[in-house]
């Protein structure tokens, strides 16, 4: 069975075919091309309406042909990606002198864009959603002392849960709304708060952005971005927090700098409600993801590094991370898989002091994320580790094999099933519009067999196309794979190409094989 997109390339127009030009051709030679199928096909030469209304049809696919191929800047977008290629929005901003590699890498960038706002569109509003889970009877040491074994259930309790949205509302094209909130509890102690903020783009530099909210008092800040050089810029933020004890400012500034094409390191500086000075580094490249930071704080201080290594082929990340302070130290190890192309699911361990062993499981779907932190021990001892690492490999491989290699077996199928219909459906068009130009060129042939029988030149007596198909061959499976196993008879369009005596087919798409036999008199 074909691949679907060997179908597609398959079934794609070929303005070069379409033409009979080859793929080198000439401006002059396209534009003679042009100047010959057009009066082939031309409208006003044909009375018949039937006739007519074919005509207009082949007569747009010429023009269009010719508009595509005549124009270097299309024509260079059109070899190296297509008809697809054509139709991606954002062209108009490409410089015309790039070659066909910076074109492909212009192409995939703007198509990465285009879906991403269309993501953004299908997933506002953004929400998070967490719930804290202790688990940590599953592993104590003390069982023993306990007479009460109720089960397995009775152990896992949920001790907290939190949960944010927000939601985007585009005034212009410079100015955004934003609402959000959130609300939490945690060991039965609940809190919240509910944020509207607008945020104006003052130029393709920089934007100001104006937020007020509610919760444990009222808070106002004012937060702004601007790019200072090419290679350097910086955001701040005052704000201001109304509590019962009276109000207290704060300040954060991060000046950033872009130290080569894939590092950028950050200064941040807080004062007033949470003084603090931190550096970090950040490289991020298409195989991994490197960060580390250095935080001094009047509360806390702490030094981490993270790493992670991308395997894009495979759609999964493998994750890191060392952090180590003031508060103690922590080891986290984790693993992200793409399951969909909107959709991720990641587990992580955490082990550290005095916090113990935590395993972090998280659902992605667009910019919905679910998060579920279990608590298994306040200690770091050797089967929580063990069964933190290795429960959710075996639970995704039981998942994968049972779930989701079936459900993604049946949907290739019915993908596989509605690219053959599409596929029959082109080719039945595409025999359409062959009996169709063959009725058009009828008038043509004539007068060209006349002028070559004047002059004792090429004339083809029978042409045939198609693929021969044996007694022995399996014709269900020719006939599953969308290929005709009858000959057509191609005559009158090779008679139409012959010029001066001379008969030229330039290579075209492989899609039946084909066989030409003509007899010459001369």
């Amino acid at each position: 069975m074909e691949d679907e997109s060997d179908q597609e390339n398959t079934i794609e127009d070929d303005y070069y075919t379409f033409l009979n030009i080859p793929r080198n051709a000439s401006p002059e030679d396209i534009s003679n091309a042009y100047r010959r199928q057009s009066k082939l096909y031309h409208p006003d030469k044909h009375t018949d309406p039937t006739l007519k209304k074919e005509a207009e049809i082949l007569f747009n696919r010429t023009k269009k042909a010719y508009e595509v191929l005549s124009d270097p800047h299309q024509r260079a977008i059109y070899d190296s990606l297509g008809i697809r290629g054509l139709e991606t929005e954002g062209w108009e901003i490409v410089q015309r002198t790039k070659t066909p590699q910076e074109i492909r890498e212009e192409y995939e960038r703007l198509a990465r864009e285009r879906e991403e706002r269309r993501l953004q569109q299908r997933t506002n509003p953004k929400g998070t959603v967490t719930v804290n889970i202790n688990a940590t009877d599953l592993f104590s040491k003390y069982d023993e002392d306990y007479s009460d074994n109720s089960g397995f259930f009775s152990c896992i309790e949920v001790s907290g849960m939190s949960f944010a949205q927000s939601i985007e509302a585009p005034l212009t094209l410079r100015d955004t709304i934003t609402m959000s909130g959130q609300l939490g509890t945690q060991n039965g102690t609940g809190s919240g708060s509910i944020n509207v903020s607008a945020k104006r783009l003052i130029s393709s530099k920089g934007w100001v952005e104006v937020e007020v909210g509610a919760g444990n008092g009222p808070t106002f800040s004012l937060k702004g971005f601007r790019t200072l050089t090419k290679r350097l810029f910086c955001d701040g933020a005052t704000i201001l927090q109304f509590t019962s004890h009276g109000m207290k400012a704060g300040y954060v500034g991060t000046l950033a700098m872009q130290l080569d094409k894939h590092t950028v390191g950050y200064l941040t500086y807080r004062a007033g409600i949470q003084d603090a000075m931190s550096t970090m580094v950040v490289r991020d490249t298409s195989r991994s993801y490197t960060a580390i930071s250095i935080h001094f704080g009047l509360i806390h201080s702490f030094i981490s590094l993270n790493y992670t290594y991308k395997m894009e082929e495979k759609q999964l990340r493998l994750r890191s991370s060392v952090k180590a302070g003031t508060f103690g130290a922590f080891l986290e190890y984790g693993v992200e898989k793409k399951v969909s192309q909107h959709s991720s699911v990641s587990a992580a361990v955490r082990v550290g002091v005095p916090t113990g062993v935590t395993l972090k499981i998280r659902l992605s779907r667009a910019s919905q994320a679910y998060t579920f932190p279990i608590h298994l021990c306040d200690e770091i001892l050797p089967a929580p580790v063990f069964y933190a690492t290795v429960v959710p490999i075996v639970t995704w491989t039981v998942i994968k094999k049972l779930i989701i290699d079936p459900v993604v077996k049946e949907r290739k199928e019915r993908e596989k099933e509605k690219q053959k219909e599409m596929y029959k459906s082109r080719i039945l068009e595409k025999q359409r519009e062959a009996k169709a130009a063959i009725e058009l060129m009828k008038e043509t042939v004539s007068r060209i067999r006349a002028e070559e029988e004047s002059k004792k030149g090429l004339i083809i007596t029978k042409a045939l196309y198609g693929r021969f198909v044996y007694p022995q061959q399996d014709r269900s499976n020719l006939e599953e794979s969308g290929h005709r196993d009858e000959m057509i008879d191609v005559t009158i369009p090779l008679q139409c190409l012959v010029k001066d005596s001379k008969l030229i087919l330039h290579k075209a798409s492989k899609v039946l094989d084909t066989l030409i036999v003509f007899d010459s008199i001369f």
